[in-house]
């Protein structure tokens, strides 16, 4: 039913952001580096300067952000591909790879409701203590270099956000178009993911499958879910670094801003290499591989669908 798919989603989602959101804010730091302004060499690094400069919880800053609006968007993105797929198999045959691709392609535009808002609201939460310790590094330069105490520089003292007032900022200034900032950026992301992700999935999945009419064991459906998942994410991660450098408010110094996917695909290319399109894409990968290998097994063992049949047995 569509209530259990959607409830199966929302824990799916929230049990694997819990688990890989460090990983997620070391790719987002990662991919809003540029060259010349670089903080971190790894993740393994950033997590590390992360835990020193901010404590142990500065590793889920925007975590909280991420878990309010993952249900609904795990929810639809799952229960979007599901109904695709219904409705565009005929008379319950096998679907085609191109059918397969299209529902993935239906769910990927379905997500971007609740993606792009979200996205938005975490990178800027995510990103502002890379850009608060590169001020901090700035100034103690500037201090060692200055020849008196006179021409000290000031300590830079971090001001802290919340969602919510980055939210009521963007809404006064430009209105719900600027919680869409990077929309395109986003579908150029999320479509193609799930296009390669879903049939991949299904696919994966069926190999584990010794009938047809019954489910594959939890540990295929996890399987499959990390290997479309890490495939999928490394496949789309160039579009990612697009929209994470677009969604970005606020730069570091010296660091470039982008007017559009043109030009932001233009001075990655010719300030910073090819290369600098797969940064972060292990992470996305470590990221991208728990979260939808936990997420299908949720789906698919059907917890919702316990609890659901629970109630009535309950209430008797």
């Amino acid at each position: 039913s569509l209530p259990a798919k959607l409830i199966n989603g929302g824990i799916a989602g929230l049990i694997g952001v819990t688990c890989v959101f460090p990983i997620d804010l070391a790719k987002t730091r990662l991919q809003n580096q540029q060259n010349g302004q670089r903080m971190y060499t790894s993740m393994s690094d950033c997590l590390i300067k992360t835990i020193r400069s901010e404590g142990y919880f500065g590793m889920y800053r925007g975590a909280a952000v991420n878990l309010t609006l993952v249900t609904p968007e795990k929810a639809i993105k799952l229960a979007a591909n599901d109904f695709f797929r219904h409705h565009l198999s005929k008379d319950g045959k096998k679907l085609t790879l191109l059918r397969e691709m299209l529902a993935g392609c239906g769910a990927g535009t379905c997500q971007v409701i609740v993606t792009t808002p979200m996205e938005m609201l975490k990178i800027q939460l995510q990103d502002a203590g890379r850009i608060a310790a590169q001020k901090k590094l700035m100034a103690a330069q500037a201090q060692l270099s200055s020849s008196s105490a006179a021409g000290a520089a000031e300590p830079v003292v971090e001001t802290r956000t919340t969602a919510t007032q980055i939210t009521r900022e963007l809404l006064r200034s430009k209105g719900i178009a600027g919680l869409y900032k990077g929309l395109g950026a986003t579908l150029l992301r999320d479509v193609p993911f799930s296009i390669v992700y879903f049939p991949l999935f299904a696919n994966l999945n069926k190999l584990g499958q010794k009938d047809p009419n019954v489910k594959a064991p939890f540990y295929v459906s996890f399987l499959s879910g990390c290997v479309a998942g890490s495939t999928a994410a490394v496949a789309v991660n160039p579009c990612d670094v697009i929209k994470t450098r677009l969604q970005s408010l606020q730069r570091g110094v010296n660091e470039d801003t982008y007017s559009g996917i043109l030009d932001c695909t233009k001075k990655i290319w010719q300030k910073e290499g090819p290369m600098a399109f797969l940064k972060g894409a292990y992470c996305r990968a470590l990221v991208i591989a728990p979260l939808f290998g936990i997420a299908q097994v949720v789906y698919f063992i059907g917890i919702a669908e316990f609890l659901l049949d629970m109630l009535p047995k309950h209430r008797a």
